[in-house]
């Protein structure tokens, strides 16, 4: 696990250079953006007493994904060491667990966010084991996402020479098919992903 851990601080850190190169100087409002998807990841649950809504999972997961980008972020900019940082993730997925109402403990993180303007690590954990997210799909669906967003902009993303369609299919698609058969344990995940994603796409794009 703290591998893993390790593996998403040096992704995220990568990208938000990529981005910025003296990105921790920036002061870029990370709360914000936390809070934004909070409101969007509250739609896919559902809360409009007046029209039959279904919490759609899968789109949460995504959110908490989304969220995970930022907090990870946060967590960076605290100056821990690497350890330190591994330590309290590990220890909020141990020691916390999902109790009560999601939408309430989705409001309460978000408050939290908005008064501290900081990241809610337990709070978070709490929302993630609130739809039964394991902590290895959280690792998979963050690494996926992320080195899918590396190879876009490696790839002319920008210069909108990218082809996102490879072969009739979306990235993404092509994402979750590469990701089925690799070993998502292995320390080098991130880069398997990378390498076999160029394959793929030089294969069906040139």
């Amino acid at each position: 696990m703290k591998q893993q851990i390790a593996t998403m601080l040096e992704l995220q850190d990568s990208m938000n250079a990529k981005v910025n190169k003296d990105w921790r100087e920036q002061n870029f409002e990370w709360y914000r953006a936390i809070w934004i998807e909070c409101a969007e990841l509250l739609d896919h649950h559902g809360w409009k007493w007046w029209k039959k809504q279904q919490p759609d999972v899968n789109q949460i997961a995504l959110e908490l994904v989304d969220i995970w980008h930022f907090g990870l972020s946060l967590l960076l900019l605290k100056g821990h060491t690497q350890e330190a940082i591994c330590d309290s993730v590990v220890k909020a997925f141990d020691e916390n667990q999902a109790s009560g109402d999601f939408a309430e403990n989705l409001e309460a993180f978000t408050a939290n966010t908005l008064t501290t303007k900081d990241f809610d690590l337990n709070g978070f954990v709490g929302l993630v084991k609130g739809i039964n997210m394991q902590f290895d799909q959280l690792y998979i669906a963050y690494v996926g996402k992320n080195v899918l967003n590396f190879f876009r902009q490696d790839h002319g993303y920008q210069d909108g020479s990218y082809h996102k369609q490879w072969g009739g299919k979306e990235d993404n698609e092509h994402l979750v098919e590469i990701v089925a058969v690799l070993d998502t344990s292995a320390v080098t995940f991130k880069d398997d992903l990378y390498a076999e994603m160029k394959a793929v796409y030089v294969d069906l794009c040139g």
